[in-house]
């Protein structure tokens, strides 16, 4: 990319912290005021890197949007953004791209439509919709085909990832039990996803079942070659972990490092901003989509 590119950054919605550390991503951060964020994790491995060695390079999150001003003002300080928009349709005209850093996906298809009007290339936090009717206007409403980038950062997490070493070891995957905190709506794309990058095998989705158990939801994914168990657990601070099993063995994954696989994401939507590429089909997003609408409860 031959020009810095200047981006836009929104946010905030409820316990998600990712406007104080994608902005960081690119910028760099203040040590003093990142230690006002809500969100003790992000300091604690944004500390963890080698500054400023690790910000992506020729990128700068320039302008910030919230819903709260003390709260932009926040995020700006500790994450080195120059200004503050008035508005999302102000961003619009101010900015090169987007990090549609909210995870209330209730509220995308409202919220993002002024920079797809606009034409602005988009990355939107996971999930992109909780049902495929929306998920498809969203789709529909792109300017061009590759506008609209969206995933969650732990399909990048190589942690989870199964090796070629793993399926050595395992064989066949037939089955996968997998577990987050926190809420279906908004986490369960965190283990669906990095799944099915590691399922290219599973066939068509045949199914979604669920059941909820207090706050806990458990859901049964089938597909024609793998089943899988989810669960997301509301109240209780679990570790995020994928067990895959084969017809020899099994391997179990743990997410462990944040910071990579928020920066590799956003340099996957560098990426396709440079080459107007479509890296994840959209037919496995919206398979993704689906599974979360079935599974709700």
């Amino acid at each position: 990319m031959n020009k810095k590119l200047q981006i836009g950054i929104v946010g905030l919605s409820k316990g998600n912290g990712h406007p104080y550390s994608w902005a960081a991503i690119c910028n760099g951060y203040n040590p003093e005021l990142m230690k006002n964020c809500p969100f003790p994790a992000i300091p604690e491995y944004l500390a963890m890197q080698q500054w400023p060695k690790a910000k992506i390079p020729n990128v700068e999150v320039t302008h910030i949007w919230t819903q709260d001003l003390s709260i932009s003002e926040n995020v700006a300080k500790a994450s080195l953004i120059s200004k503050i928009s008035g508005s999302l349709e102000e961003m619009a005209t101010q900015v090169d791209a987007i990090l549609f850093a909210r995870d209330d996906a209730e509220n995308h298809e409202k919220m993002v439509m002024p920079f797809l009007k606009a034409g602005l290339p988009i990355f939107i936090d996971k999930p992109l919709a909780l049902d495929l009717g929306t998920a498809n206007r969203i789709l529909q409403a792109q300017s061009y085909e590759s506008q609209v980038f969206s995933c969650s950062s732990l399909r990048f997490a190589d942690e989870l990832i199964l090796t070629k070493e793993d399926l050595n070891k395992i064989g066949e995957v037939t089955f996968v039990e997998a577990q987050i905190s926190k809420y279906w709506e908004t986490y369960s794309v965190h283990l669906i996803e990095p799944m099915i990058r590691s399922l290219p095998q599973r066939g068509k989705l045949v199914g979604v079942s669920s059941e909820k158990i207090g706050e806990v939801i458990k859901a049964k994914i089938r597909w024609e070659n793998v089943s899988a168990f989810v669960s997301t657990y509301a109240a209780y601070n679990l570790p995020i972990e994928i067990k895959y099993f084969g017809t020899k063995d099994f391997v179990v994954k743990r997410f462990h490092d944040s910071f990579s696989a928020f920066k590799k994401s956003i340099e996957v939507f560098l990426e396709v901003i440079e080459h107007l590429s479509v890296p994840i089909p959209r037919e496995e997003t919206l398979e993704i989509i689906e599974i979360i609408e079935k599974g709700r409860q």
